[in-house]
């Protein structure tokens, strides 16, 4: 790949959040990024008017019964496809650079995959795709020296660049912080009796209904944990959540001697979006920043694993590893399902979570195939629990 021509890109999940701050970035560096494909799964109406915005060669579905809606508004020499298929297709082309991966749940899985076998640079922000199959990831990741993945989380992103240059023995713990959702100073008591209209007024964040709760429940942070383990091949002990209800610190790292690097910024996630795609390279945007001529507070506390009993989850299926991860990150679904639908409560959804885990064996991962065999008998029992 020439440098200095503009790099191909193919965007899976565009039309949820993090997909449609990535169309903002992509069209503030026109020259930077050719767009070759956009997927999503069903607002094709979204869908089409960002091919057109962006010149995409290709617009996929990946819900095949609205291949004709798709095909009926597609902009004249925009390809339309549908299906699983058409997606790996799409990723694996010898002519695209960049996968970005914001599609939601499971779907992202195969694709990242793909993408990784195929020598792309991943700009990963579904979480699905470490937390139900970081080993395999991670390991096709290494396997193909052209592959890289560069995370696009804003704590993560932070880790990502707080290591750069860093001698891995140089360090003691690698933190992440969470606002609190918020719910962070409600008692147990408060807690058992949220709402999911309570759950959704995210202080600080505007991202999607199910990544929402994850954030007030702290089971985001928990699957975060998971994720920091996979990424930066970090041993669960040596890795931490606090919380941080300004989200300007998004990560920090611990030396050996004492120190902390951190990294900052304003909480805007197209900042991290924009250096997963330009990576190593940095952009300038329209993004907010920091002014350090303002007077502004940092503060810090610790997750307390009483109330919200995610971050022991995630240590727990760490700890057993192999097909763990994989359970707590599937009856997490199903269980935030549940209480959107109203059948069970805030607090239910730790217990849901955890009797599930119980329930299954942790296997070595072996293949996409077995993963997804386990994600399906896991939301079987969470759904019957």
């Amino acid at each position: 790949m020439n440098e200095n021509s503009p790099k191909k890109v193919v965007l899976l999940g565009s039309t949820g959040s993090v997909g449609r701050n990535a169309v903002l970035e992509l069209l503030a560096h026109r020259s930077d990024f050719k767009v070759i494909g956009l997927v999503a799964h069903d607002n094709i109406e979204q869908l089409s008017q960002q091919a057109a915005l962006l010149g995409a060669e290709f617009a996929v579905t990946t819900n095949e019964m609205r291949f004709h809606e798709l095909k009926t508004l597609a902009p004249k020499g925009c390809a339309s496809k549908a299906g699983m298929e058409a997606v790996l297709e799409l990723v694996s082309r010898a002519d695209v650079d960049i996968v970005l991966c914001s599609i939601l749940g499971n779907a992202a899985i195969r694709p990242a995959f793909a993408a990784l076998q195929g020598g792309k640079h991943l700009a990963l922000a579904s979480k699905e795709v470490l937390c139900a199959a970081g080993e395999l990831v991670m390991a096709a990741a290494r396997n193909n020296p052209d592959s890289r993945i560069v995370p696009v989380d804003s704590e993560h992103s932070g880790l990502f660049q707080c290591l750069q240059g860093r001698d891995s023995r140089e360090l003691t713990k690698l933190w992440i912080t969470a606002s609190g959702g918020p719910f962070k100073d409600y008692s147990s008591e408060q807690l058992a009796k949220v709402t999911l209209e309570q759950a959704l007024k995210h202080p600080v964040w505007s991202m999607g209904t199910k990544i929402t709760v994850d954030s007030a429940s702290m089971m985001n942070k928990a699957l975060e944990l998971i994720e920091t383990h996979y990424l930066f091949d970090m041993p669960e002990p040596c890795i931490d959540a606090v919380i941080h209800p300004q989200a300007m610190v998004h990560a920090l790292v611990e030396l050996v001697d004492g120190t902390f690097i951190a990294q900052l910024s304003a909480p805007d996630m197209r900042m991290a979006i924009r250096y997963g795609l330009s990576y190593p390279k940095r952009m300038t945007g329209t993004a907010e920043r920091l002014d350090f001529r303002q007077s502004f507070a940092l503060d810090f506390s610790p997750i307390d694993a009483e109330r919200f009993p995610s971050i022991a989850l995630a240590r727990e299926a760490l700890r057993k590893g192999g097909t763990m991860p994989t359970v707590m990150n599937a009856a997490n679904d199903v269980a935030v399902s549940r209480f959107m639908r109203g059948e069970i409560s805030f607090t239910d959804i730790w217990r849901i979570v955890e009797k599930t885990m119980d329930a299954m064996p942790a296997m070595p991962q072996e293949n996409v195939s077995q993963i997804e065999a386990v994600i399906q008998e896991t939301r079987e029992k969470a759904q019957n629990l």
